[in-house]
């Protein structure tokens, strides 16, 4: 399965490097070496965007899940949030997903700058930020771009209602996601550098 929006233009590269290659096969296209690389790295860059594009089904976990895979930056409590930060690597799923289920109270963008998404200056980079109105009270997620992944995008709107697990958006070429919660209401599961997975690890769990 491959993120939304994206299948249709994978289908067309797939088609057109087999009509590509079928045309040079029969001799209507030049048999010159160079046509023969461009060919080849064509299907190169399709082979790579076909295992990012991704998106395979997740049986959701239990407890406030993680909204990205990748690997922990840092787990921070302050007296009023609780924020973990995911990177996400090229090689990860870049679909997000919502760690709980509620409401889209907002979506805003901001920040400046396209720093390493893996440095503490990341924070103040390009982002888009949902408010998320939720069972424990208010949820803050942030997809932050990077010094490679500079395009966020957005499958969901302001007022629309989710599940836990269902599909947010993702981030085009790895980069960071940070989800903020209320610090009172929430104790981590997770620990700086351990690996998570969307939908599927539980990183905090509520307060009884």
């Amino acid at each position: 399965m491959f993120a939304p929006r994206t299948g249709g233009p994978l289908l067309v590269g797939a088609a057109l490097l087999l009509l590509s290659g079928t045309l040079a096969a029969l001799g209507v296209l030049p048999h010159a070496p160079a046509f023969f690389l461009l060919l080849a790295a064509a299907a190169a860059l399709w082979c790579f965007l076909l295992a990012f594009f991704r998106d395979p089904d997740r049986s959701i976990g239990e407890g406030i899940v993680s909204g990205a895979d990748g690997r922990v930056l840092a787990v921070e409590r302050g007296p009023e949030r609780l924020e973990i930060q995911v990177f996400m690597g090229v090689t990860n799923v870049h679909v997000n997903r919502f760690p709980l289920s509620g409401r889209v109270l907002s979506v805003s963008d901001g920040g400046r700058g396209f720093a390493p998404a893996y440095g503490a200056a990341a924070t103040g980079n390009v982002q888009r930020r949902y408010r998320i109105e939720s069972a424990i009270g208010e949820v803050e997620l942030i997809q932050i771009t990077g010094a490679v992944a500079r395009r966020l995008v957005s499958f969901v709107h302001e007022g629309e209602t989710h599940g836990k697990g269902e599909r947010l958006g993702m981030i085009v070429l790895g980069s960071r996601f940070d989800v903020r919660l209320p610090a009172d209401r929430v104790d981590p599961l997770v620990e700086v550098g351990q690996v998570v997975r969307a939908g599927v690890t539980p990183i905090a769990r509520e307060r009884l």
